[in-house]
């Protein structure tokens, strides 16, 4: 059976989804099997396994992404990436 996670979350590091935390991003989801997509709305949604895909959203901080996660992976996929933004990218703000 495949898992489908709808999710907004919030970008609060002070840089917001610069190229760094687009990396991390990308990598923290291309570590899962499962399907994620991200986007500031359910229309325009990206693959966030794509560094480059993610930069061009230009999410500051305060801006609310929806995450779409859907696979076998999909909570724990979910669980990780909304801990990496906790952190804030494990950035110092």
């Amino acid at each position: 059976m495949s898992l489908i996670i709808h999710v907004e979350l919030t970008i609060i590091n002070k840089l917001g989804l610069h190229a760094r935390a687009a990396a991390k991003l990308a990598s923290t989801a291309g570590k899962y099997g499962c399907t994620i997509k991200t986007g500031p709305n359910e229309s325009k949604l990206v693959d966030a396994k794509s560094v480059m895909s993610l930069m061009l959203l230009a999410a500051s901080q305060g801006t609310v992404l929806h995450f779409h996660f859907e696979g076998n992976d999909a909570e724990k996929a979910h669980r990780d990436i909304q801990q990496l933004l906790i952190d804030r990218f494990d950035e110092e703000q």
